[in-house]
């Protein structure tokens, strides 16, 4: 295995100056996804039989982020270069059994695995001690220029400081990912130097190295786009928009309908359904799962949220970390928050919060109402303006209200409370205590009218004014 196999290190280190953030680079979110977990993915799928990260800025927040079977950490704690990532990590890479290894970045979200095999591949096929990966740009401003030689072996990467007028038309740049022969690469580490206009040891300055040597140094070129890589905060958002139009044309061949694909956030992990339709300005985030045949009307936001078959969502509801049957109908202006259960065919209506509760089926919350730690049985119909009360500043206790109740408008429930199957609750009430099955529970003082009062006021601050 290791004579065929490859590994490959993740070039993780740096401090996301370009983006003005104290977090590192890696640790932004695009698409739903930390930005190395596109790279992570993409090494794992593609058969490296190890896997290196380097880590250096908030090293403890990558490892966490990051952790996984398989995956090894080497901290850089002195960020000298790329190149000086390599010498640091010389350890492991003299322990590694693999006869390849590719050194990657780990701002590239688009590279797929297919890419990397193919690399890797011709590396194999051209014996070259390196395989630089490149690519094709109408503008190659920024990039550093690949300047070939006999043979169309890569005899530099020139940077646009030093090219010349001729080198800056050349259009095939380098991509800063690069394959070795791990045994070359070792035999010669040590000759990299920080004698450079950047005082760093420089991953790039082995393909001079190599060639000083008279050992080969080839390219292969990735197909269009794959290899971009993020340097701002304006280059995430241009390749988040150009990941959510993919994800958006690949549902729509599913049989999804998405209104408006440039004005709909879908994420990468976020499944759904034939015949769901999605309106614009809908975000759907994280690992949300929506079934067959919904109808997600505008400006709702859903995340991480499993949603059964033919569910309506209203416009600008709110979903995250909930689960909702089929056939319910929610919103507008509806909350399901964390830990909420809507189970078949109940009805969750405007400006309604539910949290880590469950509803049961064929119930319906329609009006300003706040449901939290409440177990409700089937076909309850619960009043507007009603609310469990289930916090009293030390604990929280649950509310469970059996099948076929009837909560009557501007209920407070105080918890912890039953209401009994069948059972009334009269509007305006403060249920305090149990209310036995098929009962009508009433908890208000009793009206009474103060006949000619407002009068009697208007005259008594009509003479205290005097």
């Amino acid at each position: 295995m290791a004579q065929d196999g490859f590994a490959v290190l993740i070039l993780g280190a740096g401090k996301a100056t370009r983006f003005k953030s104290e977090y590192p680079k890696l640790l932004h979110a695009l698409a739903g996804r930390l930005l190395g977990e596109y790279v992570l993915r993409a090494a794992e799928a593609s058969g490296a039989e190890r896997v290196y990260m380097v880590i250096g800025h908030q090293a403890e927040a990558m490892r966490k982020a990051f952790a996984r079977p398989g995956l090894e950490f080497i901290e850089q704690k002195e960020q000298l270069g790329t190149g000086h990532a390599l010498i640091v990590a010389r350890p492991e890479l003299d322990a590694c059994p693999s006869a390849v290894l590719v050194a990657l970045v780990g701002d590239v979200p688009l590279l797929q695995p297919a890419t990397l095999q193919a690399l890797v591949a011709t590396h194999r096929k051209e014996r070259a001690a390196c395989t630089i990966l490149t690519m094709s740009v109408d503008d190659p401003t920024g990039y550093g220029r690949i300047v070939r030689g006999a043979g169309k072996r890569v005899r530099s990467i020139v940077e646009e400081r030093a090219a010349t007028a001729a080198q800056k038309k050349i259009r095939e740049v380098s991509t800063g990912i690069l394959c070795f022969s791990r045994q070359r690469l070792l035999a010669h580490l040590g000759e990299l130097s920080r004698a450079n206009a950047q005082n760093e040891y420089l991953l790039t300055d082995l393909i001079e190295i190599f060639n000083r040597h008279r050992m080969k140094v080839a390219a292969f070129e990735a197909p269009g786009g794959e290899a971009w890589g993020i340097n701002d905060r304006a280059q995430l958002a241009e390749v988040g928009k150009l990941m959510r139009l993919r994800k958006a044309a690949a549902l729509m061949k599913e049989g999804v309908t998405v209104t408006d694909p440039e004005t709909t956030y879908i994420d990468e992990d976020v499944v759904v359904g034939p015949d769901t339709v999605i309106e614009p300005g809908v975000s759907l985030r994280g690992r949300t799962r929506l079934g067959n045949g919904c109808h997600v009307e505008s400006y709702s936001t859903i995340r991480d949220a499993v949603i059964g078959d033919n569910v309506t969502v209203l416009p600008c509801c709110v979903l995250a970390g909930c689960e909702v049957g089929p056939g319910v109908t929610l919103g507008p202006f509806a909350r399901l928050r964390e830990g909420a259960i809507i189970q078949a065919s109940a009805r969750i209506g405007n400006f309604v919060e539910i949290k880590k509760s469950t509803i049961g089926p064929g119930s319906k919350a329609m009006h300003l109402t706040y449901l939290g730690d409440a177990t409700v049985g089937a076909h309850v119909n619960v009043g507007a303006g009603t609310i469990t009360c289930n916090y009293d500043g030390e604990k929280k206790s649950p509310t469970t209200i059996e099948d076929d109740v009837f909560i009557g408008s501007g209920n407070m429930l105080v918890a912890p409370v039953r209401i009994g199957k069948g059972s009334y609750t009269a509007a305006g009430s403060a249920i305090t205590k149990d209310v036995p099955p098929e009962s009508l529970a009433i908890g208000r003082s009793r009206q009474e009218n103060k006949e000619g009062w407002a009068t009697l006021r208007k005259k008594v601050r009509s003479y205290n004014k005097s």
